[in-house]
């Protein structure tokens, strides 16, 4: 492709982009596919030549869109909001033609500078604790790529503080134990088997009828690993559960991990965002006490994937865990502390440059659209609860402070709500109402309805609810 092919599919592209995005509504949420059904209409062997790309514009039309999952669509309501806007597409777009590598200061110091901004930027807008700026004595943020990553690097700054930094040698991991609750994400039980500590010291912490951490059984399970002489190394709470939304009590957990010493992450990968509207602050509970944080800007903000903050108020910790130096990453910068390389600050070496399209978003449009936009699907998720109440067919199973509704149907027995609660879910998606996502909350089965999309409006969410209503 020559320089003045790609100015010209560049543009076919934009314009490609932008009316996709106008018109999702238009497209079912869902692709009506069984697996293979998509590879059986594509070439089973490579080209032989190249092929012009309006071909592959077509293929895309025909075959690849069609079988998409349209998370940019009104009606999804399924797993968790993944929001992008053009500023943001944008950012990505001069990212990928920009081309660098940002895994040191020395290799790129604009877009170092630029990530360490951001954070800065964002710490302020999300009113955090100043123990989590870059200019603080201890503390400072990065860009990840997905609050797993942040998870896994949370537990692997918590051991290496815990150990005194020999587990990266020969230390003794197998005394070391942490705790969440069965609500945490899937990504903690993930961190727990790759951070070497295993599933069998990962402590399930009982929750209460609010699917919240309990903090007097926390501190029971803490006190007999202790008295077993195991180490206690790292809390993780999670301010909006992705089951429930349940918030963690983690002002009175921090107490217990301050008793301790133990690590204290929050993660908070969809609701922390809340914060840019300052009503919803009360997001924020404790992290004044936290050790480490992290939230998704790629989720209720805007900023398209991949866009993960963490933030830590122990950036030695973390550089110890995580940074080898051979002679070809060494700077004079870096070696001073004058610089920052990022590549100490995650797992992977090469990094993106993704603080670009954080930084597009905020200057053209601000936050004031993103403000507007989290205000509207929590009045609206406060509606829908109000419809759902008044209708005794249905029942709210877990608290609704912000997007995220958990319904269930009623019934006799938890057997025949939960076959009643399925059967609706698979009659919503067969009728084209929306796209839901099914859960388990302590037995029951559970409709989780999220409200998050940019394009999502009360007509469509008035409009689901008629379908449900209808369907019951």
């Amino acid at each position: 492709m020559t320089p003045e092919e790609f100015r010209q599919h560049g543009h076919e592209l934009i314009d490609w982009i932008a009316d996709y995005i106008d018109g999702v509504g238009d497209r079912p949420v869902v692709a009506d596919l069984q697996p293979g059904d998509v590879r059986a209409r594509l070439p089973e062997h490579p080209p032989s030549s190249p092929e012009p790309f309006a071909d592959v514009l077509a293929d895309v039309d025909e075959i690849v869109v069609p079988g998409l999952t349209h998370w940019q669509h009104p009606d999804f309501f399924a797993w968790f909001p993944s929001n992008t806007t053009y500023p943001s597409i944008l950012g990505e777009l001069m990212a990928a033609g920009l081309g660098i590598n940002a895994m040191a200061w020395v290799t790129s110091p604009a877009a170092t500078e630029l990530e360490t901004l951001m954070l800065d930027w964002m710490q302020e807008l999300l009113a955090l604790p100043e123990r989590f700026r870059s200019t603080s004595e201890h503390g400072g943020g990065v860009i990840q790529g997905t609050a797993s990553e942040s998870s896994l690097i949370a537990m692997l700054a918590a051991r290496w503080r815990v150990t005194g930094g020999v587990v990266n040698t020969d230390g003794d991991t197998t005394r070391l134990v942490g705790y969440c609750t069965a609500q945490a994400h899937s990504s903690i039980e993930k961190g727990f088997r790759i951070a070497g500590i295993g599933t069998d010291r990962m402590r399930v912490v009982p929750h209460d009828d609010q699917f919240a951490m309990r903090p007097d059984a926390l501190a029971e399970l803490v006190a007999a690993d202790v008295a077993a002489g195991l180490t206690p190394f790292i809390v993780v709470t999670t301010h909006g559960t992705t089951s429930s939304m349940a918030f963690d009590p983690t002002p009175e957990v921090a107490e217990i991990c301050r008793a301790h010493d133990i690590w204290l992450h929050v993660d908070a990968a969809m609701s922390g965002i809340a914060a840019l509207a300052p009503e919803h602050r009360w997001v924020n509970a404790g992290l004044d006490a936290a050790d480490s944080y992290c939230t998704n800007p790629h989720k209720w903000m805007g900023i398209n994937f991949d866009c993960n903050l963490f933030w830590t108020a122990d950036r030695a910790a973390l550089i110890g865990a995580l940074s080898v130096l051979p002679p070809y990453l060494q700077s004079a910068a870096a070696g001073t502390g004058a610089a920052i390389d990022y590549r100490d600050w995650g797992i992977p070496l090469g990094r993106r440059f993704r603080a670009l399209k954080l930084w597009f978003a905020l200057r053209t449009d601000g936050v004031g659209p993103v403000q507007d936009m989290i205000r509207e699907h929590v009045a609206i998720t406060q509606e829908l609860a109000a419809l759902v109440e008044a209708d005794d067919r249905f029942e709210i199973v877990a608290p609704h402070p912000l997007n995220l509704l958990c319904i269930a149907r009623t019934g006799d027995t938890v057997e025949a709500t939960n076959a009643a609660t399925d059967a609706l879910i698979d009659a919503a998606h067969a009728a084209g109402a929306g796209l839901f996502t099914r859960t388990v909350l302590d037995g029951r089965s559970v409709m989780r309805i999220s409200i998050g999309s940019r394009t999502t409006t009360r007509d469509h969410v008035l409009a689901m609810w008629a379908h449900l209503s209808r369907l019951a």
